[in-house]
């Protein structure tokens, strides 16, 4: 009988050098992404012992709390990812981490009780983004319920409009309220919507794609192909009309544009799109006093400087009187901004942290979108491809919105600044929004 060789079953359980290498990318991009976070820990704490020694000249005797629960939160999220996506992008988690804590050191210095409660929403936003690794273990399971998020989605559009449900708050109604909460259905919305934007677009690209003529090359594209477009339109100017609402309708609106274009490369949808956008504006002006007022602060805030342009000017000064280098954190005034930890934290960043501050906020922007499309580059199949695509394009545009909204490179729209401001809905869909994109970037790196 012969006997069973023992080296070369020890030779065979070992992992082959590809096995190793690729534990190894694994292992290196997670300590990178933990040493990140702790560089983001660190800045978020000094900057939060900085505010307080501004604004009272003593060291906050909560710092070690503040340190402890920073800790906690990103640990668990690192661990998380670490056991449910190890090779996933190591900065896109230690971005939104930072983005996250900066925030809220200046929701702290703005208003004390709000910052408990987005506190509060950011580990309710952690716990999203674990549950949504852990759930959606593979991106290209989220094709199969591309209707039920369709619907799901249009019906959170409308849920504000059901009556004792939805609440208006300046003049806007976004928000419902369930018992002690209020929250924005819409921010989970746009994630639907995505997903099934996405989906739908892979699925008819021929049909959207193809030209008058069949295989002749015009110009134009069958009419029957252009009745999404004119049908997510006419639905963007329903919500705006009954919600009151052109900040979402349109960054919605948008989203789909720009999903469509990538899905079949066809410039046509761009300028149909870019036309009907400026006609929907033109629509919303008409129609809402508060869109035509927000069109004419833009243009001439000084005008209405003791009314409707007030906040609008008073962000200007901010700015301003930050400069470079800013007033230092818990040296400024950005209580004299209404709304502004939600609406103007930018401009409150930008007085007590400077041009510098600014600058880095926004290249924290511009590295998120970056990874989002590398993400997107690297996913396996073609539906994660586009959904990595759109949601980066959810961050890249609403960010850029509010931010170009401060500064007056556009009016000023209702959305909010993603990780920063103060929102718990926006907080916790925008941690799911990074989940997925987490998930289609560790397939991808797989």
């Amino acid at each position: 009988m012969n006997r069973p060789n023992l080296m070369n079953r020890h030779e065979n359980a070992r992992p082959d050098w590809r096995t190793r290498f690729h534990l190894g990318k694994k292992n290196k991009r997670r300590s990178t992404e933990l040493g990140l976070l702790f560089i983001s820990i660190i800045i978020t704490v000094s900057a939060y012992v900085i505010a307080s020694l501004g604004k009272t000249a003593t060291i906050p005797g909560n710092v070690g709390l503040i340190l402890a629960a920073l800790v906690a939160l990103s640990l668990a999220a690192h661990v998380g990812t670490r056991k449910l996506a190890p090779s996933a992008d190591p900065i896109i988690l230690p971005i939104a981490s930072l983005l996250n804590g900066l925030g809220f050191v200046m929701i702290t210095r703005i208003d004390y009780h709000e910052a408990l409660l987005q506190a509060l929403w950011s580990a309710v936003g952690v716990a999203g983004y674990l549950a949504t690794l852990y759930l959606v273990r593979n991106s290209a399971v989220l094709d199969r319920y591309r209707y039920l998020l369709g619907v799901g989605g249009i019906l959170l559009l409308i849920l504000p409009l059901v009556p004792k449900l939805g609440v208006n708050i300046n003049g806007v109604r976004l928000w419902i309220h369930l018992g002690p909460l209020t929250f924005q259905p819409v921010e989970a919305a746009k994630l639907f919507l995505a997903v099934f934007f996405a989906s739908y677009f892979i699925e008819k690209r021929e049909l959207l794609g193809h030209p008058i003529g069949g295989d002749k090359k015009v110009t134009l594209i069958e009419i029957r192909a252009l009745g999404p477009i004119f049908v997510a339109w006419g639905m963007s100017l329903m919500i705006m009309t009954a919600e009151r609402d052109v900040g979402f309708s349109l960054l919605i609106f948008l989203i789909f544009i720009i999903t469509i274009w990538l899905a079949t490369s066809r410039k046509t949808y761009l300028v149909l799109g870019s036309g009907l956008f400026g006609l929907g504006t033109v629509v919303a002006s008409a129609i809402f006093s508060h869109v035509r007022e927000r069109l004419v602060v833009w243009l001439n805030p000084w005008k209405y400087a003791t009314t409707i342009g007030y906040q609008l000017i008073q962000g200007q000064f901010a700015l301003a009187y930050g400069g470079v280098g800013g007033t230092g954190l818990g040296r400024g005034h950005p209580t004299l901004i209404p709304v502004v930890a939600s609406d103007y934290i930018f401009a409150a960043i930008g007085e007590e942290m400077g041009l510098l501050g600014t600058t880095a906020v926004v290249f924290a922007f511009l590295l998120l979108v970056g990874a989002g499309l590398r993400a997107a580059l690297r996913a396996k199949n073609d539906f994660s491809k586009l959904l990595a695509a759109s949601f980066t394009v959810i961050i890249g545009l609403q960010s850029f919105f509010i931010m170009a909204g401060i500064v007056r490179l556009l009016p000023l729209t209702g959305v909010t600044l993603p990780f920063v401001a103060y929102g718990g809905s926006s907080l916790v869909a925008n941690y799911v929004l990074i989940a997925i994109l987490m998930r289609i970037s560790h397939e991808g790196n797989s």
